[in-house]
């Protein structure tokens, strides 16, 4: 199998920025999810809320400023917020994390596009926030992103989806960090460790799967599907899964191409 795609999310619930390499850290590859928008009560915001966010792209700089972009709207360049900058204390799921507040301009560009009062933050301390012990090691840490560092889906798994469909659909619904390409579908379900290049990965947790997979991630428009084919086949409990969470146990940099190999399966 080969690392057929890798992906960051500059901003959380905003557009994809691809990458031909990463670094990966312990809370996830290297510019994913540092950035947050929340509301007027410091609470994240996501497209489950805002279609919209997906029509926003957010490029990083090696400097680790960021370009915001969206048509119809003036590009923002907006600066790492320095030790000056005002600490917010933002609500991510249950999950209270002191965050560095964004420039003015910043929340007025992204306001002015979302149409409503908003702040852009900035996770300056990524050791703070802990995963689920249920399914990681306690001390196991992660960005902004829902639960896990990282998020591993399949072509074979999509291909078999989109078999099902009545229009098949494209990866990014899914917002992965890392597709890989080979397998058989849902194979990944049997995974338990595997290697990326020169990194090892704890696969901990199938993703639950919400609205925001109902969202074209370039129009912004939302629809049924997948959920309700998905529903069909991959329901458990009362969720439905697409993908796998990872969790890395080392640091390493992974690239497009890398060899993907099993190290372990579900006995």
């Amino acid at each position: 199998m080969v690392l057929r795609s890798l992906h960051i999310y500059p901003i959380k619930s905003t557009h994809r920025v691809a990458q031909l390499r990463a670094m990966v850290n312990p809370w996830g590859l290297f510019g994913d999810r540092r950035w947050m928008i929340v509301d007027e009560h410091a609470r994240f915001l996501t497209q489950r809320e805002m279609p919209r966010m997906a029509l926003i792209q957010a490029v990083p700089h090696d400097d680790g400023s960021l370009l915001l972009t969206a048509t119809g709207h003036q590009y923002q360049t907006v600066s790492l917020p320095g030790e000056g900058a005002d600490i917010l204390e933002v609500l991510v799921w249950k999950d209270l994390v002191p965050a560095r507040k964004a420039s003015q301009k910043a929340s007025e560009w992204l306001t002015s596009f979302l149409g409503r009062r908003v702040d852009l933050v900035y996770m300056h301390d990524p050791n703070l926030r802990q995963t689920d012990t249920t399914y990681a090691k306690p001390g196991t840490v992660v960005s902004f992103a829902d639960g896990y560092p990282l998020l591993c889906t399949t072509e074979a798994s999509l291909t078999m989806l989109n078999e099902k469909l009545p229009a098949p659909i494209p990866m990014e619904r899914f917002r992965p960090n890392v597709v890989v390409s080979g397998g058989a579908p849902f194979e990944e379900d049997t995974w338990r460790r595997l290697r990326i290049g020169e990194v090892v990965f704890a696969v901990v947790k199938p993703c639950t799967r919400c609205t925001i997979t109902t969202v074209d991630q370039e129009t912004a428009s939302r629809g049924k599907e997948p959920l309700r084919t998905l529903n069909s086949f991959r329901k458990r409990g009362g969720n439905v899964y697409f993908g796998e969470n990872l969790v890395p146990e080392n640091n390493g940099v992974i690239h497009r191409g890398d060899i993907v190999e099993v190290l372990e399966f579900d006995p």
